[in-house]
């Protein structure tokens, strides 16, 4: 029986108004308890660990506000919106330090007071202090007569949760408030989960991600990014694909071995200048995989997240090729309904749709009246039922006809619904691939032709859009539309 917990030596907590030094901090404690963890886990595997539990704990940034002062509220973050206590866990502040010396640059300016940054009481579980891959099981178990449960933390399914950006988050009495919209262990969970499901490690994913339900866009990306790497003048300094294998900007030979298997929802890397690239997934098809990566990709902060994808044009004015700009969605994924109601609306943000027409103006060549003969903006279905054509087809096509959807799909409305719950701002822009009501079904001679003459466009619109996006800059995309009643001052 573990009678006994071994610590290393406490941190004193400091008081902080430069956010360079804050950060520096956190750091500091981060990876001294980290490195406590992984030397006493050595210990164990050689059977030679002292008896009683080992345990560190995440770093800790405090905040109190004593007064209602009105502060400069134009953002819409930055700031505490109440006198109180507020606090949130932290777990690699180096992956996210630009990201933590902006939040608590606002919070110290916007209040003018510091921040505290300590030791909290959440224990670090080993898993996520050790680096990605490591054997958390011994070569010879006959060397070891304690169970790892009692030698170390194990995750703890109660502080991974959604809680907080699910607005249920109820803190008990003399408890601070949050400080941020996920504690550390959901953001360790996740990081651990991007780097499964995608195979490249969090530090390559960029600030505007792209989703794609179909390998083509891939291939069509993979190549538009080697020819940028060969040029040597885009503005990104390097692609980085599965694996980690790294193409540097101005080569032709990428550093790594190529995945010999790729994993369930590859993602694909444009780096740019302070994480201003092009990070794309392919989600592959279907509501499950879509709400499983936004919900991973949620806590690395990206600015902005669309969906370019294929749909079933439900208009006869339309054609094959045509572009579908979401501008409201019905949502029958049922993926997210635990989570978020389905009677909560899922607004179009006004920033993402004027990117992204202009986007497709741009690269088409159509402008204003004319842009109406290959795009139409209206709402998308999203559904969880591929075949759904099979069923008696009367009720789904008197629920579409109801709703004026124009097109349907299977992971638009989860990837906005799940950037509205998880504060990311999203948007969503398909191109018809088949016309079911009209009888023009996704045949294998149509859809290669199809493939040929759209999917280089479709993803240059994308592109485009997202580049347009990060000229607004996060300022204008984290907007109040996306925050409710009482939020974090974290973005």
């Amino acid at each position: 029986m573990v009678d006994s917990n071994t610590t290393p030596p406490a941190f004193t907590a400091k008081a902080f108004s430069d956010p360079t030094a804050a950060v520096d901090r956190l750091i500091e404690i981060y990876d001294r308890n980290t490195r406590f963890l992984r030397s006493a886990f050595d210990q164990y595997l050689k059977g030679s660990l002292p008896y009683g539990r080992h345990r560190a704990y995440y770093p800790e940034i405090r905040f109190q506000s004593d007064t209602h002062a009105r502060i400069d509220s134009r953002l819409s973050y930055g700031h505490v919106n109440q006198p109180g206590q507020y606090s949130t866990t932290v777990t690699q502040p180096e992956l996210f330090r630009g990201y933590l010396r902006h939040q608590l640059g606002l919070l110290i300016n916007n209040h003018e007071l510091p921040i505290e940054i300590g030791e909290s009481n959440i224990p670090i579980p080993l898993h996520f202090a050790l680096a990605p891959g490591t054997k958390v099981v011994a070569d010879s178990e006959a060397d070891i007569s304690v169970s790892l449960r009692d030698a170390f933390d194990v995750p703890d399914i109660g502080h991974v949760n959604d809680y907080i950006v699910n607005g249920t988050y109820e803190p008990a009495p003399g408890v601070p408030n949050p400080l941020s919209p996920f504690p550390a262990q959901r953001v360790d969970y996740s990081l651990h989960r991007l780097m499964h499901y995608s195979a490249t490690n969090p530090e390559h994913f960029q600030n505007y991600v792209l989703f794609t339900n179909y390998q083509f866009y891939i291939d069509e990306f993979c190549r538009m990014a080697k020819d940028m790497m060969e040029s040597g003048d885009s503005p990104y300094s390097a692609f980085v694909e599965p694996g980690n294998v790294i193409t540097a900007s101005g080569s032709t030979h990428p550093e790594g071995e190529p995945l010999k298997q790729l994993p369930q929802m590859p993602a694909y890397h444009l780096i740019g200048h302070k994480g201003r690239g092009i990070t794309l997934i392919n989600i592959g098809v279907g509501p499950s995989n879509a709400k499983t990566i936004t919900d991973h990709v949620a806590v690395l902060r990206p600015h902005a997240w669309l969906m370019l994808g294929h749909c079933a044009g439900l208009r006869t004015s339309q054609a094959l090729g045509d572009y579908v700009l979401a501008h409201a969605y019905v949502r029958e994924d049922k993926v997210l309904d635990n989570d978020i109601p389905v009677w909560v609306p899922i607004p179009a943000l006004a920033e993402i749709q004027q990117a992204l027409e202009a986007a497709v103006a741009e690269v088409t060549g159509f402008e204003g009246y004319d842009l109406k003969r290959i795009m139409r903006t209206g709402t998308v279905a999203t559904v969880d039922n591929r075949n759904w054509e099979l069923q008696d087809q009367r009720e789904p096509v008197r629920r579409l006809s109801q709703s004026r959807a124009i097109a349907l799909d299977m992971e638009s409305a989860t990837i906005a619904a799940n950037g509205f719950r998880l504060r990311v701002p999203y948007g969503t822009l398909l191109c018809v691939s088949d016309k079911p009501l009209q009888g023009e079904l996704k045949l294998p001679g149509m859809a290669s032709k199809f493939y040929q003459d759209q999917v280089s466009q479709h993803l240059e619109i994308g592109m485009l859009a997202l580049k347009k996006l990060a000229a607004m800059g996060p300022e204008r995309l984290h907007s109040r539309k996306l925050r409710s009643f009482f939020e974090t001052a974290f973005q």
